[in-house]
C-alpha cells in the first residue's frame, strides 16, 4: 500500500456552526463521495479523522456530549480502515496516525475534508514537512467564507484559491478527483 486518503473533520459538527453554507456543502459532497467511492474500488485505504476540542458539554458542537463528533449527514456510508480523533488543526498531532501510516507503508497521502485552510491545509504542510507526498484534492475539501481583520470578507472561493496557491509546488500537488485516483493507481 503506498496510498491513504485522509478525510478530516467530515463530520456534523459543522453544520451546527453560525458559518455553516448548505450551498457550499452540496458540491463538496458529491466530491467528496466520488473520492470515497473510487479510493475504495481502488483499494486505497480510506481514514476517518474526527475533531474534538472546547468544553465537554452538550451545547458544544465539537464536544463528543453533543452527539454530533459522527459522519456529516450526506457523507456515502464507507468502512473506514481506521479511526483517529484529534484536538489540534494537524491530524498528524497527537493522534498516532503518523506511526499507523509508517506502518502501513504509506508514502503517499490524499487529503481531503473540512475546512479548507484550517485542518486540511495545516494536516497538508505538516505531512509534507514529515516527508509524505500529499495529493490535496480542492475540490473535495469545504470551507466558508470569512470576515478578515481588516473589516472585509473573503468568500469561500477566494480561501481555496488562496490555500491552493500557498500550497502547490511547495507542500502539495494540486489534484481533482480524478486526478488524485488516477495518481492512486
Amino acid at each position: 500500500m503506498n496510498t491513504a486518503l485522509l478525510l478530516i473533520d467530515v463530520q456534523e459538527s459543522f453544520r451546527h456552526r453560525p458559518y455553516w453554507s448548505a450551498s457550499e456543502a452540496v458540491p463538496f459532497l458529491e466530491r467528496t463521495n466520488a473520492l470515497v467511492a473510487g479510493c475504495a474500488d481502488r483499494g486505497v485505504p480510506v481514514l476517518r479523522i474526527f475533531h474534538t476540542d472546547g468544553p465537554r458539554s452538550a451545547d458544544n458542537p465539537f464536544a463528543p456530549e453533543s452527539g454530533l463528533i459522527r459522519p456529516i449527514d450526506g457523507l456515502a456510508p464507507f468502512d473506514a480502515a481506521a479511526t483517529f480523533e484529534k484536538h489540534r488543526h494537524s491530524a498528524l498531532v497527537g493522534t498516532g496516525l503518523g506511526i499507523w501510516l509508517h506502518q502501513q507503508g504509506v508514502r503517499r497521502l490524499i487529503v481531503a475534508g473540512i475546512r479548507t485552510e484550517q485542518c486540511c491545509e495545516t494536516t497538508a504542510r505538516h505531512a509534507s514537512d514529515e516527508g509524505w507526498e500529499v495529493d490535496y484534492v480542492t475540490e473535495a475539501t469545504l470551507t466558508f467564507d470569512m470576515a478578515t481583520p481588516f473589516g472585509g470578507t473573503l468568500t469561500a472561493a477566494q480561501i481555496r484559491e488562496r490555500t491552493a496557491t500557498v500550497l502547490a509546488g511547495r507542500f502539495a500537488t494540486l489534484c481533482s478527483v480524478d486526478e488524485a485516483l488516477q495518481r492512486a493507481r
